[in-house]
């Protein structure tokens, strides 16, 4: 049984839903105030945006873009205390259109310079309970190790280049320390020194090589580490069988969120347990792709109390002796241990 301290992942990890109004839209319901808010229209082919406090409110960057950061002072303007707030820009806020987004918490804001490695981070916040971090820093072209205030191993790492055009590169404890996979594209992941340094996190840093992506001179760079806890988090990897009856992953929690990757190359896929499907499963969402919620129905999977199963043949998420790795976060765990056992159920 997975014996989890994190009684209530909601508090760390929550999908909103909501409906734009084309003006100022105060978002409540989160749970918590986010650090960490990643949003996408469902109805439209707007773009992904993404914003956190260690950044600043107003900028944002794109999963499915090489854009650098831009500023964008009608996106998301404020972070609150069980939310945040958006104002017109239609990609976050159109009209009576229905939006996502996804939120995490951190360590409430900014939070401070972090000298574990090598290169001293502009900025870390750190959740350590849940294993997120947040830390901007600058590049230097040569190899390097940076802190991310953990205390444990990330075994998913996400980082941009804020100041230039480069696609992102994702870390993935699966894969390992020679490959990185684009966030913003649908190719295999490239197998290169250059990004990681051929180097596996530790539990104080991470390293980073020569590459543009990761450490250009220069350049500001954000990360985002992900470490694995048990009934909260999981990252790991399965084969398809390309059958209805496909493969069951334990993840010791009933999912909330999960995101799914060929690891030959193929679209990535967002699912979660608030959008109307979720557990037929049929919408889905990609990071790398600004297309409207898709509701193909060779893609369904259910969420269980324990993990998820694939329920049909579909290349994205379930080819035959395919390989894919996966980022997963609990609704509530299977068995949470504060104050007594209580055991979850299925969705």
């Amino acid at each position: 049984m997975a014996y989890a301290a994190i009684s209530k992942p909601s508090l760390h990890f929550n999908t909103k839903l909501y409906t734009g109004n084309g003006g100022t839209n105060a978002i409540t319901g989160v749970g918590f105030q986010p650090d960490f808010v990643w949003m996408k229209n469902r109805d439209s082919t707007d773009w992904h945006y993404l914003n956190d406090a260690v950044r600043g409110v107003q900028e944002t960057i794109f999963s499915n873009g090489t854009n650098a950061e831009q500023t964008k002072s009608n996106g998301l303007t404020a972070f609150g205390t069980d939310g945040f707030t958006v104002g017109s820009e239609g990609d976050v806020n159109g009209n009576s259109e229905n939006f996502v987004s996804w939120n995490w918490k951190a360590g409430t804001g900014q939070g401070s310079s972090n000298t574990d490695g090598s290169i001293n981070t502009t900025y870390t916040s750190v959740n350590t309970t849940a294993g997120f971090s947040i830390s901007k820093f600058t590049g230097t072209g040569a190899n390097a190790t940076v802190g991310h205030g953990l205390g444990a191993v990330p075994k998913t790492i996400i980082t941009k280049n804020l100041s230039s055009a480069n696609n992102w590169a994702m870390y993935h404890t699966s894969t390992g320390n020679t490959k990185s996979f684009q966030l913003d594209g649908n190719g295999a992941p490239a197998t290169s020194a250059a990004y990681w340094n051929n180097t596996t996190p530790t539990s104080s840093v991470f390293t980073v090589s020569t590459g543009n992506d990761v450490n250009k001179s220069g350049d500001s760079i954000i990360a985002y580490c992900f470490a694995e806890k048990k009934g909260y988090s999981k990252f790991g990897s399965y084969t398809g069988n390309a059958s209805a009856n496909g493969p069951f992953i334990y993840t010791g929690f009933s999912p909330a969120f999960i995101i799914i990757r060929s690891t030959s190359g193929n679209h990535w896929m967002m699912r979660d347990n608030k959008r109307p499907g979720f557990n037929a499963n049929f919408n889905k969402l990609f990071p790398d792709r600004n297309v409207a919620e898709n509701t193909d129905t060779s893609n369904q999977m259910d969420f269980l109390s324990n993990g998820f199963k694939l329920r049909a043949s579909n290349t994205e998420q379930n080819g035959s002796s395919t390989s894919y790795i996966y980022m997963a976060f609990a609704a509530e765990p299977l068995v949470a241990n504060v104050g007594a056992s209580i055991p979850a159920t299925a969705v």
